[in-house]
């Protein structure tokens, strides 16, 4: 399996993953020109993709997702409550492929099981997608971490997971009142202490790979999140830590 974040952030989030001979998208936040372009930094082609697979209806998660969809003919997963609640981004898609949250669906060589999250929209998901020899976890947009999301993360070879903000710098900062508390709330987005303390319970010896994810940008810095996650190592269980960012993709990353 082969991934790359090409964003992740309030201004846009899509991570491409291809297994064999399939290709997909997870959420598609940016204009669909700009995933085409990003997609086309890491030597990738829209034109080869197979679906998106969608993890709720906010804007920055959605708003290429109909135009990519219509003009590289795409089906698009997603579970009823996302559908309904992007429908007047989204309009009409290639496909609708319909999924019950907690189950499991295939793209070709791919096995992909959502799971409930807590996110301040209709029924957000994280995903576990399985390829015949690795797995990778996605987990960002979420208040609190829960038993359920460490029982599908646990035996992950990889995770995307989300390091939102500092509760110091989210709290001196320009957000008003309301937004700060929308933030800080079991269904808006994990602070870097508590992303570490989730990730703590989640290491073990075969974890190759944390990708530091959805890093906002007026409430956070690189630093803060990546010295927040280096705390919870140890020697033993030492994945490889990378942020991603943005403003561009990352490395593709080949996972064995």
């Amino acid at each position: 399996m082969r991934f790359s974040v090409l964003g992740s952030g309030s201004r846009g989030n899509c991570v491409y993953i291809e297994s064999g001979g399939t290709a997909i998208l997870i959420d598609g936040g940016f204009s669909g020109k700009e995933i085409v372009g990003r997609l086309k930094s890491i030597g990738r082609d829209a034109a080869d993709l197979d679906a998106i697979c969608l993890t709720h209806d906010h804007n920055d998660h959605i708003a290429g997702v109909g135009v990519l969809s219509r003009r590289c003919s795409l089906p698009v997963h997603a579970n009823p409550g996302t559908f309904a609640g992007g429908e007047a981004t989204l309009k009409k898609l290639w496909k609708r492929q319909e999924y019950e949250t907690g189950g499991e669906f295939t793209v070709n060589d791919l096995m992909i099981r959502s799971f409930r999250i807590s996110h301040d929209t209709a029924d957000p998901v994280g995903y576990v997608i399985k390829s015949d020899r690795v797995t990778l976890g996605y987990c960002t947009d979420t208040g609190r971490a829960s038993h359920l999301m460490r029982q599908r993360l646990s035996a992950c070879d990889a995770i995307i997971l989300e390091f939102n903000h500092n509760l110091q710098l989210l709290k001196n900062g320009p957000y008003p009142p309301a937004l700060q508390q929308r933030v800080r709330s079991s269904q808006g987005h994990l602070a870097n202490e508590d992303a570490a303390a989730f990730l703590q319970t989640l290491l073990h010896e075969d974890l190759q790979l944390v990708v530091l994810a959805h890093l906002s940008e007026m409430n956070n810095t690189p630093q803060l999140a990546m010295a927040a996650a280096n705390r919870v190592l140890t020697d033993s269980q030492r994945p490889e830590l990378l942020l991603a960012s943005q403003g561009g993709a990352t490395r593709l990353i080949d996972l064995v």
